[in-house]
């Protein structure tokens, strides 16, 4: 296999929006990376897979994988990686492709409109390239059947002429590695599933690895970091190294205007408490969620559609964007008859959980 360096060489246009919601657009703590911040974030991800912190367990097998490719010198198998927005699933893709010494194109879901769109990817992909399609689970039916015997069989079919005299033209691939990224898992069709070789689900990290990549950010970012505030911005960034990234720089802004530049636990206070991010990394849109639980609807449970219109929140909106680490920290739980507040949701924010207030009534 050809060895060539590493690039993030992208196949869309720059312009091209991807469909989000406002509410994730306009929140601070939103897992999607920004326009204006991506830049940022590529100097802060890891080139190297024993750079890369957390899912120990996955960079375990994807090594055994990497080596065992490098060996035979053959191309990687397509590999999906599925999880939360903002965990790392895009620089996990470039790690693969450093590791190969391959080029990684870029491209996603949204962005491949036609059969042809695609076709024209794959025939440019020279052998070991490494083709990364994040939000995978958005292919329309019609590109998708042309990706199964790309993937399968490294092999594309076109169709040349129309009506009686038009023939089916067959074009050989280069070997390459299809990386595909995805939040929904259960949205991808069951025969595009099965020809990913292997399937890694990237979960939250835990506090003590989010410190780890506070402190590597920090450093790379020529910041000095205390200890008090690598654990107090590991608190607030919902165990999501995109968000800890985030709050790290925020942080590193107020402590060079307000203070000498250092970051101490007591400008990430200041920081955050300005930009009305609490303890626990709730801010307006999560308080408003549960409150809206707690005080319209007695706690619950309530329809994720009844809680959609009294928020004035797409449902999208709420089980992708507010839910997930709100069911992870365990201020919601999810019912058969929707939506409930836990009684630790109603402690946090200084409410009497609705059973508690039943028992004094009582």
């Amino acid at each position: 296999m050809s060895k060539k360096s590493s690039s993030k060489s992208s196949i869309y246009p720059k312009d091209l929006e991807k469909e989000t919601a406002e509410a994730e657009l306009d929140r601070f703590l939103a897992p999607e990376v920004e326009e204006e911040e991506e830049k940022v974030e590529v100097t802060l991800r890891p080139q190297k897979l024993k750079e890369y912190i957390g899912q120990e367990k996955i960079k375990e097998s994807l090594q055994i994988f990497l080596d065992a490719a490098k060996k035979r010198k053959e191309a990687l198998e397509h590999c999906l990686l599925y999880g939360p927005p903002g965990i790392g699933k895009t620089t996990l893709a470039f790690v693969i492709g450093n590791e190969m010494g391959s080029t990684v194109k870029v491209t996603s879901g949204p962005a491949i409109e036609r059969a042809g769109d695609l076709a024209a990817i794959l025939t440019s992909l020279e052998t070991g390239d490494v083709l990364f399609i994040d939000e995978i689970h958005r292919l329309n039916k019609v590109v998708e059947e042309i990706l199964y015997p790309a993937m399968e069989d490294r092999a594309i079919d076109i169709v040349i002429g129309k009506g009686p005299g038009a023939r089916t033209m067959r074009i050989q691939l280069n070997p390459f590695t299809v990386i595909g990224a995805t939040t929904r898992i259960g949205s991808l069709s069951a025969p595009l599933r099965d020809r990913f070789g292997t399937i890694f689900n990237l979960d939250f990290y835990s506090d003590g690895e989010i410190g780890q990549i506070i402190k590597r950010s920090a450093k790379i970012l020529s910041s000095e970091i205390e200890k008090g505030a690598v654990d107090s911005l590991s608190r607030r960034s919902r165990f999501t190294p995109r968000i800890a990234n985030r709050l790290l720089r925020r942080a590193r802004d107020f402590a060079d205007v307000r203070h000498d530049g250092t970051i101490t636990g007591e400008v990430v206070e200041q920081a955050l408490e300005m930009l009305e991010v609490d303890e626990l990394g709730l801010d307006k849109g999560d308080k408003k969620i549960l409150l809206t639980i707690i005080d319209k609807f007695a706690g619950g449970p309530v329809g994720l559609d009844t809680l959609s219109a009294a928020t004035a929140e797409d449902r999208e909106t709420i089980e992708d964007v507010y839910e997930p680490y709100l069911l992870q920290i365990g201020f919601i739980e999810r019912t058969p008859r929707g939506r409930k507040a836990t009684r630790r949701a109603c402690q946090h924010l200084g409410n009497t959980h609705p059973d508690d207030l039943q028992e004094k009534l009582i």
